[in-house]
């Protein structure tokens, strides 16, 4: 059998691989063929896709803060005001128009839709029940209350603070929806959409323990971190950087408080002479390029890198409260279940946004964590222990890894994955239950990895309760595949929270 092949001249491949196979007969054309020439034909009957962003110029947004545009490429934002979304260059920076129809650039968590719920003053995003509970005690206010997100996905809580009781105390009402995708807090009282059902709620108690009088915002109502100053910066020249005090000091070298371009308070951490492998700098930089584009409210913001002299500068937003380890030995033994298991929400979050952007920590523990001045926790140094040299990183086998904090494959094989980082935040939140203590006590490393090969794990804390022991145990098992994901965690932890079963 023979098959003719019938392609243009200029088609080499073609002729290439039909030269080679002998039932292949090969035909050149001077001219395209006529099946080619009828399917141009039936193309050009067709009408022209749509342009990308039709729908998308017509989105309008709404300013959720202030930003102060610090490039030309970009354009200040007024909270309250409407935008019309023009471009998404990523999902970090939006191009978008003012009414006054100047254009530019500015990060995507300032903003949301015009109908979002987001845009209601009422709302509170990234907020679990032990922190509503804390934030209306704290504003103290009869009939104060908030929207937030429940445990399950696409539903929502309203929490309510009420002093009809001697010592006032605070309820949780779930927004529940019927079959024809209405809402209620009562039955009796049904509206089309959740801002209803509140404007409602705000004149009426109805089935309430009292009426929604005052929405009380987040706490502190600090802006979130930007990836990066600007839509395209990475690289920050070192003029730029004005040193106040020193912080501290860490695994890399020395920690600073700063202020960048006298605009925006900073920590600047300067990497130490010998801290870090020189033929590693390269592989750093461009990963530092990558980890300004991770923008997470539970995640330490990497605003940009200076690279352009020695000693190398990593810039990061300021956590007033320093390093989740020290302020759990500081303040843990004073700490509620609810914070504690709050604290291990915080890291949870961080982390499953880490995994869903399949980015690999490696050195996760209450030292790499740190706290806010609204005691919010954020997760830090994100797959940076590869390039620093510490000896408490070093095993026999002279590859480096936190050894305590460390699966079986990591510690046999060197053998990194999500799974890994489970372990990890397993061991992490033993810390957080026992005040901040050291995993495994004064044991060395080997010992501890004679351990953890034999099946042995860490023993229960005394404050923590046996269903926060079952999550951190079911982070400690021996395969990966046997471990949960941090998604499944994270829903885990929402349970428990809202149980209210600490």
């Amino acid at each position: 059998m023979l098959i003719h092949v019938f392609v243009p001249a200029l088609h080499l491949y073609c002729h290439s691989e039909t030269v080679c196979i002998s039932v292949l007969i090969y035909h050149p054309l001077s001219s395209p063929s006529l099946c080619c020439l009828q399917t141009e034909r039936s193309m050009k009957k067709l009408p022209l896709p749509p342009p990308e962003n039709m729908e998308g110029e017509q989105q309008k947004l709404v300013a959720l803060y202030d930003f102060t545009a610090t490039e030309r490429s970009d354009l200040s934002l007024t909270h309250g005001e409407e935008y019309t979304l023009l471009h998404k260059q990523d999902r970090l920076w939006w191009m978008v128009q003012d009414k006054d129809g100047n254009k530019g650039f500015i990060p995507s968590n300032y903003v949301t839709g015009k109908h979002n719920i987001e845009a209601n003053k009422w709302y509170c995003k990234n907020i679990n029940r032990s922190e509503a509970e804390n934030l209306l005690r704290q504003e103290g206010k009869d009939g104060g209350f908030i929207v937030r997100d429940s445990s399950q996905p696409n539903s929502y809580t309203v929490s309510v603070y009420t002093k009809g009781l001697s010592t006032g105390d605070v309820r949780h009402y779930h927004i529940k929806q019927t079959d024809t995708g209405q809402f209620f807090l009562a039955e009796n009282y049904i509206f089309s959409s959740i801002p209803k059902v509140i404007e409602y709620h705000q004149h009426n108690a109805a089935g309430l323990v009292t009426r929604l009088r005052y929405p009380v915002g987040p706490m502190g109502k600090c802006l979130p971190a930007t990836a990066g100053f600007s839509s395209d910066k990475w690289e920050i020249k070192p003029s730029e950087l004005t040193f106040m005090e020193e912080l501290g000091s860490g695994q890399f070298g020395e920690v600073y408080l700063g202020k960048w371009r006298a605009l925006c308070r900073v920590a600047i951490k300067v990497i130490k002479e010998g801290a870090m492998c020189e033929e590693f700098e390269e592989d750093f930089i461009e990963e530092a390029k990558i980890m300004t584009k991770l923008c997470h409210p539970k995640l330490v913001q990497l605003y940009g890198v200076c690279t352009t002299e020695r000693p190398l500068c990593i810039v990061t937003e300021v956590m007033e409260k320093g390093s989740l380890l020290q302020f759990l030995q500081q303040s843990g033994d004073t700490m509620s279940r609810e914070k504690l298991l709050s604290v291990c929400q915080d890291v949870c979050e961080g982390m499953q946004y880490l995994e869903e952007n399949n980015f690999i920590h490696r050195d996760l523990a209450a030292r790499n964590c740190l706290v806010n001045e609204n005691d919010v926790v954020k997760v830090c140094d994100f797959g940076m222990t590869r390039y620093v040299l510490d000896n408490q990183y070093t095993s026999s086998l002279r590859s480096k890894f936190p050894v305590k904090w460390s699966p079986p494959e990591v510690l046999h094989y060197s053998k990194y994955s999500s799974k890994s980082d489970v372990w990890s935040f397993g061991v992490l939140m033993w810390e957080v239950f026992s005040d901040g203590r050291t995993p495994f006590g004064n044991k060395s490393n080997a010992e501890v990895v004679e351990e953890v090969t034999q099946g042995r794990r860490l023993y229960k804390p005394h404050k923590c309760p046996p269903n926060i022991y079952d999550i951190m145990f079911h982070c400690w098992h021996e395969r990966p595949h046997g471990r949960p994901s941090f998604s499944r965690l994270l829903q885990s932890i929402k349970d428990t929270v809202e149980e209210d079963n600490l």
